[in-house]
């Protein structure tokens, strides 16, 4: 009977601490807000197509930022959960691949020209059936480029937005109320272990 008590205790006290441990990665995972270098937050429509830097810290030193990888891969496990926040992230990883497919077709058809231009020995030419081809090309990606990177950048910064914006309703959903602060576990009178929780008034 005593050995059967034991294990029984043991049981619950690992149940316990698996409970509280578990709860504790739940409400780190909550707390997770990102926050953009400044120069990456203000930009706008037609931004320049760099790499963002961003933090889940306070931000106050530049050591502190990391990039986001040019289709913003390092800040996906962040957004783990968020599915708005994802579809922006997806958004702006579709728009930086049609950004690489534009500017291999530019410079596709800058060489193609050049190469016309010198295709001859006898003379050098500038305007063959090829070349114009290659002008229009390069005018169609240059003219693309601008649709596409109009909004390429607006993407990422929803998706950072739709993840800070997701933590305050979490916060105050029913659910996170009745979340316990603290787990462990504390000896009743008798000495038998007991599950202990405790709530923080809000």
């Amino acid at each position: 009977m005593n050995h059967t008590s034991s294990i029984l205790r043991r049981s619950f006290v690992a149940a316990a601490c698996a409970l509280g441990l578990s709860l504790s990665a739940q409400a780190q995972q909550a707390t997770t807000v990102i926050r953009l270098a400044p120069e990456d937050k203000e930009r706008g429509l037609n931004g320049v197509q760099k790499n963002f830097y961003f933090t889940t810290g306070a931000g106050t030193t530049e050591a502190e930022y990391q990039s986001a990888g040019f289709f913003g891969q390092r800040l996906r496990p962040y957004l783990a959960g968020n599915q708005e926040a994802l579809d922006n992230l997806n958004s702006y990883r579709r728009q930086k691949w049609l950004f690489v497919a534009e500017r291999l077709t530019f410079v596709g058809a800058v060489g193609v020209y050049g190469q016309q231009v010198l295709a001859l020995n006898e003379k050098e030419q500038y305007f063959n059936n090829t070349q114009q081809v290659a002008i229009g090309v390069a005018a169609v990606s240059l003219l693309s480029n601008i649709f596409i990177s109009r909004n390429t950048n607006s993407h990422f910064q929803r998706a950072v937005e739709a993840n800070n914006a997701g933590l305050p309703a979490a916060r105050t959903s029913a659910l996170y109320q009745l979340r316990p602060s603290a787990v462990g576990v504390a000896a009743s009178r008798t000495g038998q272990p007991m599950l202990a929780l405790r709530w923080n008034l809000r």
